[in-house]
């Protein structure tokens, strides 16, 4: 065993102290372009992890943060995070020597050469240590692949965490518009309950006809109705947040109102800087990783494989007066000669997968530039949108009150001033729902800059 012992600790030192290397990253499938189409509204600075604060309102800061840690997508793919880091310990594993204690205990009863009967008992314990030599680096791939895997994983994580504080905030907005356009709603409520009243003494006093008041008490009733839905619909956005942030169904407490919100515009970087700021990019291109890893380590399967064993028992026995040591040492050498095709496949399905890994990074690539555009288009749009819209709702208001004074002088008929109010009430929605796109497109931009993130170590 002395020569033999010193060949095999060698073998398992060089393989084992082999490490595996960090795979480059593969290149971007797309050369970013050199400047956005259209121009950001804020091109100093990076976008931080807490972008969502940048809007300004303290009740949608807490119900992000508690989104992030209740949530229960986010709870689910942290789970997958821990299988992955799991699986990949265990590739890496394989680079090891594994080392198995081995005790058995046996009887027997025999026959001596006379014919007589005896009895005896054997005891035997030992090691058993095997070890795979990588001489085609196919367990370092797997090990590659599996680390490779891990990042996808967690980059996977991440962006599930961007969607979250991202639907949230969306959703935030999006109850802070219902609201507003409930307020708007009861004012008008309140203002045509008070025009019917007036209505109603002028066709006391022979000024008005009753056809006028049946049109008062219909354009009251039309504004009245849209209340059950707005409060229906306060109601369900209300159920959603509450999923988001892992409790049951109840009020959000709100913090500012929507004209407050985002009073600093979303900071912007150049194109190129997008490709290590997206979680999606980073678990596109360590999938990629994985699947070549994976594709090298299936081909290393066609090649020999050389294992080495040692092993080392005593046994104790009654038929002995002492204890007998046992040892052997010992390599082998295996080539696949026929499998029916299995390797061969497996390469083949490794290949196929490298190369939806390919077609996936650059799609997610493509997208993550067009989302971006798209979004930065969307802001542009939407802020000159709301100052017209804002400028449009001063000069009907300035109508609706002239046409109001023109009916009490009796200088117009009723029906002037009802067009006059419902254009004021169509603006005012129109004033609300701007509001409510620019702080959604604000948030779409974020996330399509990959919300401040940075790659997990």
């Amino acid at each position: 065993m002395r020569p033999l012992l010193p060949l095999f600790l060698a073998g398992v030192a060089l393989s084992a102290c082999a490490t595996t290397a960090t795979p480059e990253r593969p290149a971007s499938p797309v050369p970013p372009p050199t400047a956005w189409r259209t121009p950001p509204p804020n091109p100093q600075g990076a976008l931080a992890a807490d972008w969502w604060t940048l809007l300004g309102d303290a009740q949608l800061n807490a119900l992000v943060d508690k989104a992030l840690a209740r949530n229960a997508d986010i709870a689910l793919a942290t789970a997958r995070v821990d299988e992955a880091r799991a699986l990949s310990r265990a590739a890496h594993s394989a680079l090891l020597p594994t080392v198995d204690a081995v005790a058995g205990l046996q009887g027997s009863r025999q026959l001596d050469a006379f014919g007589r009967s005896y009895e005896s008992t054997a005891e035997q314990v030992g090691l058993r240590v095997a070890y795979e030599v990588d001489l085609w680096g196919r367990v370092r791939d797997l090990d590659a692949a599996g680390r490779a895997s891990l990042q996808a994983s967690a980059a996977a994580r991440d962006s599930v965490r961007l969607a979250v504080a991202a639907t949230v905030a969306r959703a935030y907005v999006g109850l802070l518009s219902l609201d507003a356009q409930l307020a708007v709603a009861k004012q008008t409520i309140a203002a045509r309950e008070a025009g019917l009243h007036v209505i109603t003494r002028r066709e006391g006093a022979g000024y008005s006809t009753k056809l006028e008041r049946d049109q008062a008490q219909a354009e009251l009733a039309g504004v009245r109705r849209q209340v059950p839905a707005l409060e229906l619909a306060i109601a369900r956005l209300e159920a959603s947040i509450s999923a988001l942030t892992g409790d049951p169904p109840g009020p959000v407490a709100r913090g500012g109102d929507l004209a407050g919100l985002l009073k600093t515009p979303i900071p912007v970087e150049a194109p190129a800087s997008l490709l290590a700021r997206r979680p999606d990019i980073a678990q596109a291109q360590d999938s990629l990783i994985a699947a070549d890893a994976s594709l090298a380590a299936s081909r290393a399967q066609l090649l020999p494989q050389l294992r080495l064993s040692v092993s080392a028992d005593r046994v104790f026995t009654d038929a002995l007066p002492n204890p007998v040591a046992l040892w052997n040492v010992g390599a082998g050498l295996a080539q696949p000669l026929f499998n029916g095709g299995r390797l061969k496949a497996q390469v083949q399905a490794s290949q196929a997968r490298k190369a939806q890994a390919a077609a996936s990074y650059r799609g997610v690539v493509l997208n993550a530039f067009a989302e971006t555009e798209t979004a930065l288009r969307a802001v542009d749009a939407l802020q000159r949108q709301e100052r017209e819209i804002a400028a449009q709702r001063a000069a009907i208001a300035e109508a609706a009150r002239r046409a109001k004074d023109r009916y009490r002088a009796g200088y117009a008929s009723y029906l002037e001033q009802i067009d006059a109010e419902r254009g004021l009430l169509a603006a005012d929605q129109a004033v609300i729902q701007a509001r409510e796109g620019r702080a959604v497109a604000a948030i779409d931009l974020a996330r399509a800059l990959g919300g401040g993130w940075t790659p997990t170590p």
